[in-house]
């Protein structure tokens, strides 16, 4: 599908879509609209690590789920496994996962968790977003990640904001504000992500603080533009081109993503909730090039773009973190911003490892040298002692077992 096709299906659907919504775009929301968006902002400025995302919708997987199989002799040594798992407990876990070369290699679930139980993603959203534009753009429904988001979205046409590459909104270089806090109900950050028409505050009033592809701006606002721009590129809802394109082809499990309102448009950028073993089906596709059990899934090339960092931030590829270069404390924000900066106490035993990130240390760690996925999930790991020992460090589990690989192939064989 050529672009000129694909952007005139865009602006035949915005138009449909949008119908008499020009006309009220100007007008200040309905008084129930507001209320339901100044009762979230008061709950979210009060906990925000305990927001409870409303309304969810049904994020549909397969109706025939089977676990992942199980490895009857790991490769990895019983007592490497159970020092990672004592770790992981250590943190607040609620799902730790361990999986190679195929199988299965370590399972461990915390109390009322299991292999079906749906768990909060946080930011473990945004590579799966970047895993439903790869999909699209192998069905032929977006034709580049280069294309500007107004062929998409029409109504950006001759805007700095229509100018932003669908690259830069999965790579964080959209030239949009960066992620902050404020308590201040007109702020940008709080309408862009509480109010029940999100995605219109977004595409309408979000500021632009840069020129596309110029500068590395961390926030939800772009992450959450995907789901908006998968919807006028496919014609098809975000969560359920999600669960048909992705989930189910993996044999995935499904759970709930939120949405602005009843029928609205879902957070792409955060909050869906699956169980971890879906996270790592998400993993193991890209370990495995885009390919699921022989069939493609992504076009050829599109996890090495997944996997390639940017000049302003090498660190971070479409929507995944990368290992290297290595960073002690590596910030979710660009450099000088506020905000926590994740200890890494040492490089990866695997440089080409890359990982899904997100808040209170959501981690799915991929080493390709190994093929090695190691999962946390859960949540918000305990503060560090006043020495500054016991804090979260994302390299501990994945160097253990990667030298719990090399003793295990090192070990005298049992005949």
């Amino acid at each position: 599908m050529t672009v000129h096709r694909t952007a005139r299906r865009a602006a035949l659907m915005a138009l449909a879509l949008l119908g008499s919504a020009a006309a009220a775009a100007a007008a200040p929301p309905p008084a129930d609209d507001e209320a339901v968006y100044r009762q979230r902002l008061a709950a979210f400025v009060k906990d925000p690590g305990n927001f409870a995302y409303s309304p969810m919708e049904p994020l549909a997987g397969t109706a025939h789920w089977r676990p992942l199989p199980v490895s009857r002799h790991p490769a990895i040594p019983a007592a490497t496994l159970a020092e990672a798992e004592a770790y992981a407990r250590s943190m607040r876990s609620s799902a730790f996962l361990v999986w190679r070369g195929g199988k299965m290699e370590h399972a461990w679930y915390g109390a009322g968790a299991g292999p079906t139980t749906p768990m909060v993603s946080k930011s473990l959203s945004k590579p799966l977003a970047a895993i439903a534009v790869g999909r699209a753009i192998a069905l032929g429904k977006i034709a580049s990640l280069d294309q500007p988001i107004a062929d998409f979205l029409p109504e950006l046409k001759g805007t700095q904001k229509g100018r932003i590459l669908l690259r830069y909104l999965l790579d964080m270089r959209s030239g949009m504000l960066h992620q902050g806090f404020s308590p201040d109900p007109q702020n940008a950050y709080n309408r862009a992500f509480l109010d029940v028409d999100f995605g219109r505050r977004i595409v309408e009033d979000y500021p632009m603080i840069g020129e596309p592809g110029t500068l590395y701006s961390y926030a939800n606002a772009p992450a959450d533009l995907i789901a908006l721009v998968l919807e006028r590129a496919t014609g098809r809802r975000y969560g359920e081109f999600v669960s048909n394109e992705v989930l189910r082809p993996l044999g995935a499990q499904g759970g709930e993503i939120w949405v602005g309102k009843p029928g609205g448009l879902a957070h792409s950028g955060c909050c869906a909730t699956l169980p971890a073993e879906t996270f790592l089906r998400l993993a193991i596709l890209l370990l495995d090039d885009g390919m699921w059990h022989g069939k493609r899934l992504l076009p050829d090339g599109y996890v090495t773009q997944m996997r390639t960092g940017t000049p302003q931030n090498p660190s971070f590829g479409l929507g995944v973190w990368l290992g290297t270069p290595y960073l002690q404390r590596r910030s979710f924000g660009a450099p000088g911003q506020l905000g926590p900066k994740v200890l890494h106490s040492q490089p990866y035993l695997d440089p080409g490892m890359f990982l899904f990130d997100g808040n209170s240390n959501q981690t799915v760690q991929i080493s390709p040298e190994n093929r090695l996925i190691v999962l946390r999930m859960g949540p918000t790991p305990p503060p560090p002692s006043p020495d500054g020992s016991g804090e979260w460090d994302n390299s501990m589990l994945p160097n253990m077992l990667i030298r719990g690989l090399a003793k295990g192939a090192a070990a005298p064989k049992v005949r």
